[in-house]
């Protein structure tokens, strides 16, 4: 059984299929889906991030809106060039995986592959302090994205 933060992502994922943007209103969604706005901004949130390949801006007021729009890159090395840049030189273990799930959903590695690599990108394959992990996170990612690029 489903619980309601997927079957909300499930929507709206379909509606996005449908459309290049969309735009909604968090109140109307909760009431759809009888639950509260905050659970809709939980979804929003956590599972249309820059790294899952989305891009949300929002309005808050009484005329307020939620827009979320699927980011589009045609070029395999141009959708690689924006995700080393939005790695930068601090990566999350979270963020991480999120990219490598972007990258298996556009064929660039396969589902093992991707698994090895988070296997490396994990804390526990990194056994220094948080913020040295993060920065060898990145390091490592930005290398991975480099050699995908060449093959």
């Amino acid at each position: 059984m489903q619980n309601i933060t997927d079957i909300i992502e499930a929507y709206l994922k379909q509606i996005l299929h449908d459309e290049k943007k969309i735009e909604i209103k968090r109140q109307e969604i909760a009431e759809r889906f009888d639950c509260v706005p905050s659970q809709i901004n939980y979804v929003i949130n956590t599972r249309f991030t820059i790294e899952k390949g989305y891009f949300v801006e929002s309005k808050r007021g009484g005329g307020g809106y939620i827009r979320i729009q699927k980011i589009v890159i045609l070029d395999s090395h141009d959708l690689l060039d924006e995700i080393s840049r939005w790695v930068g030189n601090d990566l999350t273990e979270q963020a991480a995986e999120d990219y490598l799930v972007r990258l298996i959903n556009e064929q660039l590695l396969t589902r093992r592959e991707a698994i090895l690599i988070q296997s490396l990108l994990q804390k526990e394959s990194l056994p220094m302090a948080l913020e040295d992990q993060r920065r060898m996170r990145a390091h490592l990612m930005q290398t991975v994205l480099q050699t995908i690029k060449r093959l």
